[in-house]
């Protein structure tokens, strides 16, 4: 299997239409989630085997003279899954800091001989994007893209969201407009390395069939606390089995974590 670290975390693409109330572009709350310097590593485990990295951070930045995020995720495998099948994919997105939308993204990827290298630029004027690879394409408002989405979720205000409802945004990735719908579970205590930790549970409502059996088999869990952070995500994969990726460390912070 080819290892695709950016991929994985986010195959959330795709996704299907939910029978339950959609809960369309969240409003997202004052920004107490994050901070400049902010830096989250995850590691990637298939079973007992480590498989890579992926690290993602922010920092402060200026975007056509205005002060924006710039968030950056990379992947890349590791030990023998690196001799194998070499993965070295960066993501990047400048983002408003009010509204979380972005103003730029790049995607940068290498994946044994595939290259791929790409910019995008969006005009919240005329709802377009222009790309370095396809041109100017027409999209719907508050179009996100692969790595201010994450950023975006974390400013959600889950105590306004019910369990069972489901959250809908747009991406735009591979020069394409993709649907992301991500049903709310509540809260549930899990163990991380760090510690118990109660986290809001979300199931990103993915394609059956290709990868995985059932609608749910993709879960993510956010803590329950100012912070919002992905420490967990666990994909079950048909022939692969149970993928993980799991915070291995964090540094600068904006909270304290909660421990239960």
């Amino acid at each position: 299997m080819k290892v695709r670290i950016i991929l994985l975390l986010l195959i959330l693409l795709k996704s299907l239409y939910a029978n339950t109330q959609e809960i369309v572009n969240p409003p997202i709350k004052p920004n107490t989630a994050y901070v400049s310097g902010e830096t989250l590593s995850f590691q990637i485990r298939y079973g007992f085997i480590v498989g890579g990295t992926t690290t993602l951070s922010i920092t402060d930045a200026t975007y056509d003279g205005k002060p924006v995020f710039y968030a950056s995720a990379v992947g890349q495998t590791t030990g023998l899954a690196d001799k194998i099948y070499k993965v070295r994919d960066v993501y990047e997105s400048w983002f408003d800091k009010e509204t979380n939308l972005p103003n730029k993204q790049i995607r940068n990827i290498s994946e044994g001989r595939y290259k791929h290298y790409n910019e995008i630029i969006y005009n919240r004027n005329n709802n377009t994007v222009n790309s370095k690879l396809s041109g100017v394409h027409s999209v719907p408002g508050k179009l996100l893209d692969l790595t201010s989405v994450f950023y975006y979720l974390r400013r959600i205000d889950f105590t306004n969201i019910n369990k069972d409802e489901v959250i809908f945004v747009n991406i735009f990735f591979s020069d394409e407009i993709f649907p992301l719908r991500l049903r709310y579970k509540g809260k549930e205590t899990i163990r991380t390395k760090f510690g118990k930790i109660s986290c809001h549970k979300i199931h990103p409502i993915v394609e059956t069939g290709r990868m995985f059996k059932g609608k749910d088999d993709l879960t993510i869990w956010l803590t329950d606390d100012e912070n919002c952070l992905p420490v967990l995500v666990q994909m079950d994969i048909h022939v692969v089995g149970t993928v993980l990726l799991k915070l291995n460390k964090y540094t600068n912070i904006a909270n304290p974590l909660a421990f239960h």
